[in-house]
């Protein structure tokens, strides 16, 4: 037992043993994503702050995810053509910028809700870029054999800060306001910025994308026609469509459940949100000593996932709420390594940025539809009826896809008995 513990602690951490770029990229991550979660909360309170409505803050969500929407496949066709490595400099470069000017207006006293959505919106423009390059270069720095790991990691360093980022901004909003969330935000794109700069590009694994650069318009009927060729990916993409629309709108739902469920400050909306993302760093951890792409934990973490928002739907109490938003967060990390894994392993290297941008474009892209949602259940039945809706959706959407994948699972047996037979 202790021997097998051990062998699956050294797997968690294989890509970072392994790859000098990647350790390297990680740890300006650690430092730049912490403000970022600084900063997501913070712009959630202000807004909310602002309005006294969960519905502004639905709006929040809309403005930061509609680029998603627009231009998801298009981010993909782009990076496809060019060095990721550059692409990501130029949107953390971007990122940084929204976040200085978002903190002037706040600290200069003169912030208004229309300022926090227009830069929400640029910022939203940026990861249109930066999500299907990130991807490109995490398999350039690990390659396909540590890819799951890669990701897996990333989903852990992704929901690690998500503990760290929470509890950090709620004790600077309470201690010195939202303007400071801010600008320590802006301040942390220099470690990520740095890392950039240090990586060796001779260490990259190169990508085979052929002979010819994508057009907008044949590289997007390219993509389509591999999801068609290929319809796991696309049953994949399918499934985190549905599920990010109907049933993760946690940036709507957690400060409304701070402030309006359990009639809280911002402190313990610091708290609900890092319980969520403590689960979800055991889950990418769990994920991480797997290191491998799994279908039948995909569809097990999707259920679980709203198994555990049926159970925080009526909890009225931090510690009532708590270990259900753990449980979640665990949940949540599991499916979504899985499917990004799953998807990357599939994609052949001269799609995988096309590819990786209609993943952002399902995970992201119908955001602005379900965080409306969401904001409009809160604000109809609280979040006992917002969360009950998304637990019951995710549930029912894992099941129509084990019995889609079932089904041909089935389909490809009886028509491989048919072929031995005629042999």
């Amino acid at each position: 037992m202790t021997a097998a513990l051990l062998r699956a602690q050294r797997r968690t951490w294989t890509s970072l043993r392994k790859h000098r770029n990647y350790r390297i990229f990680f740890a300006g991550q650690v430092v730049s994503v912490t403000g970022t979660w600084m900063q997501n909360i913070a712009a959630a309170w202000l807004v909310l702050t602002l309005t006294h409505s969960p519905v502004a803050v639905g709006v929040l969500m809309l403005c930061q995810f509609l680029p998603a929407t627009a231009l998801g496949l298009v981010g993909g066709v782009i990076v496809d053509r060019l060095d990721v490595r550059r692409v990501v400099i130029a949107t953390q470069a971007a990122s940084m910028v929204f976040a200085g000017v978002l903190a002037a207006l706040t600290l200069g006293g003169i912030v208004e809700v229309w300022h926090v959505y227009l830069l929400a919106g640029l910022r939203g423009i940026s990861l249109v870029f930066d999500h299907p390059a990130r991807q490109q270069l995490t398999f350039q720095m690990v390659g396909r054999d540590e890819l799951p790991n890669a990701v897996a990691l990333n989903s852990g360093l992704f929901n690690g800060t998500r503990v760290i980022g929470p509890a950090l901004g709620g004790a600077v909003i309470a201690t010195a306001g939202v303007g400071a969330c801010f600008l320590l935000n802006a301040a942390s794109f220099v470690a990520v910025l740095a890392s950039l700069a240090l990586i060796r590009p001779r260490e990259l694994l190169p990508l085979d994308r052929g002979d010819e650069r994508p057009t907008l318009i044949r590289g997007s009927r390219e993509a389509f026609a591999f999801l068609r060729d290929v319809p796991a990916a696309g049953i994949v993409l399918g499934l985190v469509l549905l599920v990010t629309t109907l049933s993760f709108n946690f940036n709507v739902l957690l400060p409304v459940l701070a402030a309006t469920t359990l009639d809280e400050g911002p402190e313990v909306f610091g708290v609900v949100t890092a319980f969520f993302g403590a689960g979800a760093l055991i889950g990418a951890l769990t994920a991480a000593s797997i290191s491998r792409a799994s279908p039948r934990l995909l569809l097990a973490g999707t259920a679980a996932f709203g198994v555990a928002q049926l159970a925080l739907a009526p909890q009225t109490t931090l510690v009532g709420a708590a270990p259900f938003l753990f449980a979640a967060g665990i949940a949540f990390t599991l499916w979504t390594s899985n499917a990004n894994a799953t998807l990357q392993l599939s994609t052949p290297d001269r799609l995988r940025g096309r590819v990786m941008g209609l993943y952002y474009f399902a995970f992201n892209g119908a955001g602005p539809a379900g965080g409306m949602l969401a904001g409009w259940l809160a604000a109809t039945g609280g979040t006992a009826l917002a969360f009950t809706v998304a637990g019951a959706s995710a549930i029912g959407v894992s099941a129509l896809a084990f019995t889609v994948l079932s089904r041909r699972s089935e389909q490809r047996r009886v028509a491989s008995r048919a072929g031995t037979v005629s042999a």
